[in-house]
């Protein structure tokens, strides 16, 4: 990957790096967020082009020529397009064949059928975080929206008391576990291991999901008691087949890329020599393209073809998974272009010297970074990449372990506190049909918890690991 140096950029338009320069980069930094936030927020523009601007005015503020900054906007865009940019697309295609195939469906209808009373909250979160794992968030909340009114109309159960452990395991899947864009980004962008980050997320989900979804939802239910609203009930995907792919090979189908990509890092751990046969066949058949590759050529034989869907319906609907995530994508390459052009201007190096004067844990810093992003833009993807750029050269000298940690860090700050500028405070108030103040005690809340408690774990295990 071509990147201009630091010392590069130094050398073309200032001096070396000194007191008065942090303070310029600090400026700069601080214009070129407050630049996002403000056309995010107040002028409602869109995040890429709020990102590229944002760029361009921190390339400005910090003393960079125009071009230089160009260059490495594209730069940086155009390699964490081609870093993440597949996963994604794969990722949304196999998302897309679960919902259509009535999938879904398949693996909601088999949980709650065997669960009831006191164990439905616990089934929602199973049932969220197997869904959750290929799924957008958006895409899993519409999908498991009717669901969760369902099982509280029928069974007669508090909505928040459902719905909380449902949207628990979808959000926490979303911020801490790849194949997701967030940390996917995360992950390229500090050059930490793929299957460590990914055997690690799993393990901070799990308790964080626990105390954010199915505990916190005995308490959420008393302070927001509201019935579910039957006008939000829309048609599941399986009424309209005459058959759906079986509950074992769904879940296979789901795992897949899970369970190549924890192979190869168990075989890198185990094995630790690149020229055996063993290891170079996992990493190539774990590697997150072929992982992600896989699953979705063995979703058309499992979920499609169980589902009626003849070889004509795999075009289309693969285009229909694509359409949605061109937004996505923009964002994520604008974000990997404002990242490089924090390092490509010295921002990195100030981060370094900052955070050794200040004696900051590295992966605590991360998360602080992450917080006040997302509180400023309410986009958790934003927050990602953004922290991601911001403290990536901290990963420089960290353990392969410590490294997944701060991706992990990242991920668990960008979740933090969901208020009125987060697309998602605002689906699920009309979904659960809540106003403003319930939506805070309820979703806010929620998300809260998840970041302060995965950021716990995240401390936790770096002194353990």
């Amino acid at each position: 990957m071509t990147r201009l140096s630091v010392e590069k950029l130094a050398a073309d338009t200032a001096e070396p790096i000194t007191s008065a320069g942090h303070a310029q980069l600090g400026i700069a930094v601080l214009a070129g967020i407050a630049v996002i936030v403000l056309l995010i927020t107040k002028f409602k523009l869109h995040a890429f082009l709020s990102l590229t601007l944002g760029t361009l005015v921190l390339g400005a503020v910090a003393g960079a020529p125009l071009d230089k900054a160009i260059t490495s906007f594209t730069t940086g865009l155009g390699s964490t397009v081609a870093g993440v940019g597949v996963l994604i697309a794969l990722g949304a295609i196999l998302g897309k064949m679960l919902a259509d195939s009535g999938g879904a469906d398949q693996i909601v209808d088999t949980i709650l059928a065997k669960a009831g009373g006191r164990a439905m909250p616990w089934a929602m979160v199973l049932i969220a975080s197997v869904i959750g794992l290929p799924l957008f968030f958006e895409v899993g909340v519409v999908l498991l929206i009717p669901v969760v009114l369902m099982v509280a109309r029928r069974g007669n159960y508090s909505l928040m008391r459902i719905g909380i452990p449902a949207l628990a395991g979808l959000s926490v899947m979303h911020g801490l576990v790849p194949p997701h864009p967030g940390p996917l980004v995360a992950i390229d962008a500090v050059g930490a291991n793929l299957g460590v980050t990914l055997a690690l997320g799993v393990l901070i989900a799990i308790p964080t999901v626990i105390v954010a979804g199915p505990l916190f939802s005995k308490v959420a239910a008393r302070w927001v008691d509201v019935p579910a609203p039957d006008r939000m009930i829309p048609q599941r995907a399986s009424e309209e087949l005459e058959n759906r792919p079986g509950f074992g090979a769904t879940l296979a189908t789901i795992l897949l890329p899970v369970v190549l990509m924890l192979s190869k890092a168990l075989v890198d751990i185990v094995v630790d020599d690149p020229k055996t046969t063993t290891q170079r066949i996992f990493d190539v058949v774990g590697s997150p393209l072929i992982a992600l590759l896989a699953a979705v050529l063995v979703g058309i034989f499992t979920l499609l073809r169980p589902a009626g869907f003849g070889k004509e319906r795999v075009s289309p609907l693969v285009e229909k998974g694509l359409a949605p995530i061109a937004g996505i994508l923009l964002i994520v390459g604008a974000g990997g272009g404002f990242k490089q052009t924090l390092i490509d201007t010295g921002v990195g190096q100030m981060i370094l010297d900052i955070s050794e004067d200040w004696n900051i844990p590295a992966l605590l810093l991360a998360w602080l970074i992450a917080v006040a992003i997302r509180l400023a833009t309410g986009s958790a993807t934003v927050a990602t990449v953004s922290a991601a750029g911001l403290v990536a050269p901290l990963a420089a000298d960290m353990s392969t372990t410590h490294a997944a940690l701060l991706v992990l860090a990242i991920g668990a700050g960008s979740l933090f506190f969901s208020h009125v500028n987060d697309a998602g405070f605002w689906l699920v108030k009309e979904y659960f049909g809540l106003n403003v103040g319930q939506t805070i005690k309820t979703w806010s809340v929620m998300e809260t918890i998840i970041s302060v408690v995965a950021g716990g774990l995240v401390l936790l295990l770096s002194l353990i690991i």
